[in-house]
């Protein structure tokens, strides 16, 4: 079974709260939250401008008020740059921390990306063997804490299928499996259903994200991932893709969760849910 949730992260740019967003996701029916998260305090979240979560905060408490609301968090976005020296020093530390997070408020995952660009000074084999060493960190919290550390497409990297294949062949653990993104995969010049079909085998979680006709003219190919979507889900150039991807899911017998990833502006989460359920 399919289940559709959001991401908090389409209130970012509105300035909105995290409660923003899960009093939106209860509005329109809901089940699952996903959102991000801080490794320290952020003024601008503590005031209620932004809907990330810090790691410092109380699980206990979070985990009540969303029982509270009905709503389940799909996947955790621990999503600093994880491949390369940066991800050494910094992204190992956060997702090993989201994990312990995850844990604690009954959410199943945690997601990692690349970085927007190639990592100047290194080969794609040196920045291959970098990544596999900052997994190699992560994944014995993943299997003590019970949770899956996917990796997204976003960057240079994940969005080469041949580097995310030998990524998931040399683990091959069931704790490390793939966040599908159908707007990133687009914005690069890939075919998302076919970036799908051909890693669909480590799926266990997506991102579903329309892209605008301006900025697939403006930035296609040219740029590998998007925050979210100006336009809601179903109204932009990617629209077919979206509905392929999810055809390819029903037609394999995929269950999980998926997260809208949009503007969050209410008119944009009410066509983007109407246009998925139609799809569900």
């Amino acid at each position: 079974m399919i289940e559709l949730g959001l991401h908090t992260d389409n209130w970012r740019t509105l300035s909105g709260s995290f409660q923003t967003a899960c009093d939106a996701a209860v509005k329109y029916g809901l089940k699952h939250i996903e959102f991000a998260v801080i490794h320290g305090q952020y003024f601008i979240t503590a005031m209620g401008y932004d809907p990330s979560i810090s790691l410092q905060s109380n699980p206990r408490a979070l985990r009540r008020y969303l029982d509270g609301k009905g709503l389940k968090v799909s996947q955790i976005d621990g999503s600093f740059p994880f491949m390369g020296p940066e991800g050494s020093s910094y992204g190992v530390q956060y997702v090993q921390q989201s994990i312990r997070f995850a844990a604690e408020i009954g959410c199943p995952m945690v997601d990692t990306v690349d970085g927007a660009f190639e990592i100047e000074g290194l080969s794609r084999d040196e920045v291959f063997r970098i990544t596999c060493d900052n997994y190699r960190q992560v994944l014995p919290w993943a299997r003590d804490y019970g949770v899956v550390v996917n990796v997204e497409p976003h960057g240079p990297y994940t969005t080469d299928v041949d580097f995310m294949r030998r990524l998931f062949d040399t683990f091959d653990s069931e704790f490390l499996r793939l966040n599908m993104d159908t707007g990133n995969t687009f914005i690069a010049g890939l075919d998302p259903v076919q970036y799908l079909r051909d890693l669909r085998p480590y799926l266990s979680h997506m991102h579903i994200k329309d892209v605008s006709q301006s900025l697939a003219a403006a930035l296609r190919g040219e740029e590998t991932g998007i925050a979210c979507s100006e336009v809601p889900v179903g109204g932009g150039v990617n629209a077919e893709n979206i509905k392929n991807c999810i055809a390819l899911l029903k037609e394999t017998g995929w269950s999980g969760a998926v997260s809208i990833e949009c503007n969050g502006a209410d008119e944009n989460i009410r066509q983007s849910v109407e246009f998925l359920r139609g799809l569900l």
